[in-house]
Formats: C-alpha cells, sequence, structure tokens
C-alpha cells in the first residue's frame, strides 16, 4: 500500500470513530437516565447507621487534648515526653508481660503474612469481617482493596497498555500497591488486637503503640470496646488510614514526581479510571437500554474520585462508600454475595465475565474497540476485553522502611468526625461501561494518529 493510500485509509478510520460521539453521547444520557431507576430502587430499603454524637464530642475533646500535647512538646514547652514503644523485632526489652511480648510478635508475624501481596491483604480483610461483622471497616477496605487490584491489573491491560509508557505503568503500580500495603500494615494490626481482645474478654488497645498506631485511633477503640458502635469507629479508621498515606505516599516526592503529577496519570482521571466499584450478588439478566435484547449484566454501585490528590476528598468519599455499603440493605446484601462467592484475583472478569477475559490468547485484537463495545453491551468468546490475573503480570516488590511517626499533631482532621451521609447516586452500571467505551476511543484513536 502506497504512502497516499494509507494516509487516506487512516483518515477514514478517523472519521468513522468521530461519527461514534454522538451516539456514545445519547447512550451516556440514556445511562444516566437508567443509574437514576435503578438508585431509586436501591435506595428503598435503609439500613440505620447508628451513631453516638456524645461519644462523638468526648472524643473529640481528649484528642483536642492530645494534640494540644503534641504541639506543646514539638515547641519544647514541656519537658515531659513520653517514651516511643520500640519494634519487637529490634530485639530490645519491652515494658510488657511475656504473654503480652509473646501477642505482640504473633501479630507483626501475621501482619507480615498477609501483607504479600493484594490478593493475600484483601483475602485477609474479609476473613476477619466474616468472624466479627460488627468490624464494618473490614468489610470496607475488602471491597476498597479488591479495587486496588483491579486497578493494577489495569495498567497491563488490553487498552491501557497501550496508552502509557512502560516507565509509568511500573511507577503506578508501584503508588496504587504501596498505599495499599501500607494502610493494611497499619489497619490490620488493630482487627487482630480486637480479635484477641475478643477472644480473652478482655480490652488489649493499650497495645496500639507497640505498632506505631497513631494516637489519634485509642480513644475510638476504647469507646468502641464499651458501645460496639461500628459507625463511629468505621469514619476513624477511614481518617486514619488516608492521613496514614498522605506523606509516605501521596506526598513523597518520589510518587509527586513519578505518578501524581506525571500527564498520563491526568488521563487516568479523566478516563474515570478512578471509578471505585461495588459489584451485586449473581449475574442478572436485564433489558439492554440501547437494543431489543435481554444481555446477562451484573449491577454495579459506587463512586468517583475526582481528586486523589486531596485528603479530604479522599476522606468524604470513604465516607460516602461506608455509608452506601451499610446504609442500604439491598446493597449490603448484593455486595456480600458478590464477596462471599467470588475469589478475589484481581481482573475485572470476575464482575463482567461477559466482557472481560484473563486470557491474552482469547483478548479482541482490533482497532475498532470502541465501535465494538458501542454495538454490543457484551463481547463474544475469544474476543473480549484482556483484564489479567493480578499475580500474572505484577510481583511482590521491596520497598523501603516505613517512616515511623504519628500524622495526627493538630486538631484540623477532627472536623470530619460527624455521621456519613447516604449518596443519592448510587448506581454505577451504565457510568463504568461508558468509562470503558472513553478508554477504548481513546485507545482507537491513539493508535490511529501514531
Amino acid at each position: 500500500m502506497s504512502h497516499s493510500e494509507d494516509c487516506n485509509t487512516r483518515q477514514r478510520s478517523i472519521w468513522s470513530l468521530l461519527r461514534s460521539i454522538p451516539r456514545a453521547a445519547s447512550e451516556a444520557i440514556s445511562g444516566f437516565t437508567a443509574s437514576w431507576t435503578a438508585s431509586s430502587e436501591l435506595r428503598r430499603r435503609r439500613k440505620t447507621l447508628t451513631w453516638n454524637e456524645g461519644a462523638t464530642r468526648s472524643i473529640s475533646r481528649l484528642l483536642d487534648k492530645t494534640a494540644e500535647g503534641c504541639q506543646r512538646e514539638r515547641y519544647g514547652q514541656t519537658m515531659k515526653l513520653e517514651p516511643i514503644p520500640k519494634d519487637p523485632s529490634d530485639g530490645n526489652e519491652l515494658d510488657l508481660s511475656e504473654p503480652e511480648l509473646q501477642l505482640v510478635k504473633q501479630i507483626h508475624e501475621a501482619v507480615a503474612d498477609a501483607n504479600l501481596s493484594n490478593i493475600t491483604r484483601t483475602r485477609a480483610y474479609l476473613d476477619l469481617y466474616r468472624e466479627y461483622p460488627e468490624i464494618h471497616w473490614a468489610f470496607l477496605a475488602h471491597m476498597v482493596s479488591r479495587n486496588g487490584g483491579w486497578n493494577m491489573s489495569d495498567i497491563k491491560s488490553g487498552l491501557m497498555s497501550d496508552l502509557t509508557d512502560n516507565d509509568f505503568k511500573y511507577h503506578l503500580y508501584r503508588f496504587l500497591e504501596r498505599c495499599n500495603a501500607l494502610i493494611f500494615q497499619d489497619a490490620y494490626p488493630q482487627l487482630l488486637l480486637y480479635k484477641h481482645s475478643k477472644q480473652m474478654e478482655r480490652s488489649y488497645f493499650h497495645l496500639l503503640p507497640y505498632f506505631h498506631v497513631s494516637a489519634f485511633m485509642t480513644p475510638f477503640w476504647d469507646r468502641f470496646w464499651i458501645d460496639r458502635n461500628s459507625s463511629l469507629l468505621s469514619v476513624a479508621l477511614i481518617i486514619n488510614e488516608q492521613n496514614y498515606i498522605e506523606d509516605r505516599v501521596v506526598q513523597h516526592p518520589y510518587f509527586r514526581k513519578h505518578v501524581l503529577d506525571h500527564p498520563s496519570f491526568r488521563l487516568h482521571e479523566l478516563m474515570r479510571l478512578n471509578q471505585i466499584i461495588f459489584p451485586l450478588g449473581e449475574v442478572q439478566c436485564k433489558g439492554n437500554l440501547f437494543k431489543d435484547r435481554i444481555l446477562p449484566l451484573r449491577p454495579l454501585v459506587g463512586m468517583s474520585l475526582s481528586h486523589f490528590n486531596s485528603l479530604s476528598s479522599r476522606i468524604k468519599i470513604g465516607k460516602s462508600l461506608y455509608a452506601m455499603l451499610f446504609g442500604y440493605e439491598d446493597i449490603y446484601q448484593g455486595v456480600l454475595q458478590f464477596a462471599l462467592s467470588t475469589p478475589h484475583l484481581g481482573s475485572r472478569a470476575e464482575y463482567w465475565p461477559a466482557l472481560f477475559t484473563t486470557k491474552p490468547d482469547q483478548a479482541m485484537n482490533s482497532l475498532e474497540e470502541s465501535n465494538e463495545l458501542l454495538q454490543s453491551e457484551w463481547l463474544p468468546v475469544n474476543h473480549r476485553l484482556y483484564s489479567p490475573l493480578l499475580e500474572s503480570v505484577w510481583h511482590d516488590t521491596e520497598y523501603e522502611p516505613i517512616p515511623r511517626f504519628d500524622w495526627f499533631q493538630e486538631p484540623t482532621m477532627l472536623r470530619h468526625l460527624s455521621k456519613p451521609i447516604r449518596p443519592f447516586l448510587v448506581d454505577m452500571t451504565h457510568a463504568h461501561r461508558s468509562g470503558l467505551e472513553r478508554i477504548a476511543f481513546t485507545h482507537d484513536m491513539d493508535i490511529r494518529l501514531s
């Protein structure tokens, strides 16, 4: 084929893509209408989100004093400094009884064993929630960690793999993995301390400092041991974990330079790869909005995080996701059914197997992915989108030691201690599908212009 013929073919292909934009826009509008209707149905049965305002005020006053003490120590206004507990792995003596010393060592070992990968972390959260369902945050963390695994495998998926260079893919994976691992490193010891406290029928939360847990969390666990207020503890953990990764990852110079300030990260936000989705129950048959067919579909609920850079935005999204998951009965039951029946392996084929495949030799290899996605709600066997198993494309990564400091130095984060509000528009089925079409369109256009 001559150069002129090649240019003409490429131009016709580009115009074909551009002609699909009005149809995609029309379907997006129809999808929003359907999401509104589905959200209304999902909101019908509400679950009570118990909130103890008196306990919240009491803990806030206590934490105000704690922050004030931290500030005085920082500026040398007091000579009394509490000793920082030493890590048992250092081999130094601790001011603990022998059973407590053994417990601390056992929990450190259990955390290390479960913190090997996104797969092991995600499973550990669900196992603990099944044993102690009053720890709502563990189930929320399980579902958010599933999304983390899907985002990691997306980096080497059929569509996204061609849109960014290899260096950015590697740095983005390290960023996602580091966030996932550090939150687990901080939160899971807290959950295991609660488990041991339940088994022994007495509180062991005085051991929290031996796991470098922020002073922010101690009054919440002490209060939870008394009244089992799941909502208050969940909000506290959301605030704590997002602050835990703020300086250690989000504001870390390495990740700022190679990920968050990189132009390709903006592409991820524009393509709505920041959607956090919770699949519901079993695959259902629903009428196709755009064609006269009945197709298999698993509904999705969730939200989009548009400003990952913003600590407050991440906390607000976390609270909304919690209120959605535990504030609506049908959503809770559907998500729980999905989680218990679907092992997490990091591929999006887990929730939409009629659209994704884990096998590269069964994936589509076409320059018309966006058109094909517009033509059908699902894709035939041997012609689906590639979404690999996480452990087949990424492997365990060594990191530098975790910086040991307490993020809670000022009381500003206490403003987030409020009852979570149930979100209104919760269905994400069509928004997620539209996001895939946008990615496919960008993928196809990029190939034609390259």
